[in-house]
C-alpha cells in the first residue's frame, strides 16, 4: 500500500445511512443486514451523524435506554472528516490522534464515502495476493 496515495483510492464510496428519527433497534438492524458497524444519519440529503456499534454500547446498552430510542439522542455530531485527497498516512494519524475506526471523507464539501480499518484490512490483503501471485 502506497502511505502517499489520496484516500479516494481506499475508501468506500457506498454510504448506508439513516434518519434522525429512526430507533436504535431500526438502525441496529441495518448494521446486521449490511454487515457494517457505522452509519451515517441522513437528514434533507445532508449528513448530520454517525452512528456506530461503539454508540450503541456506550450509550445505549451500558446506560439501559431502550432501543426505541431514536437515533437523534446519540448519535455523534461531531463529524471528524477528511478530504478525498488526503494521503492514506495522514488519514490514520487523523484516526490514532482521535481514537476512531471510521472516518468519513469528503469532496468540496460534501461526504462522498467512508474510509474504516476494514478497508485498510482489505486493501492490506489484496496487495498480499497480489505479491503471492507474482511469486
Amino acid at each position: 500500500m502506497d502511505e502517499n496515495a489520496p484516500i479516494k483510492v481506499y475508501m468506500t464510496r457506498k454510504l448506508i445511512g439513516v434518519s434522525p428519527g429512526d430507533t436504535v433497534k431500526r438502525a441496529s438492524e441495518v448494521m446486521v443486514e449490511f454487515d457494517i458497524s457505522s452509519l451515517v444519519v441522513v437528514e434533507n440529503d445532508k449528513v448530520v451523524g454517525f452512528f456506530t456499534k461503539t454508540d450503541v454500547i456506550r450509550r445505549v446498552v451500558i446506560p439501559g435506554r431502550p432501543n426505541t430510542t431514536p437515533v437523534r439522542k446519540i448519535m455523534t455530531r461531531e463529524l471528524i472528516t477528511m478530504d478525498s485527497n488526503a494521503p492514506l498516512r495522514e488519514v490514520l494519524d487523523v484516526m490514532a490522534k482521535k481514537g476512531v475506526k471510521h472516518i468519513l471523507i469528503e469532496e468540496n464539501g460534501q461526504i462522498v464515502g467512508i474510509f474504516t480499518l476494514s478497508d485498510l484490512l482489505q486493501a492490506s490483503r489484496r496487495k498480499l495476493e497480489t505479491a503471492i501471485a507474482a511469486e
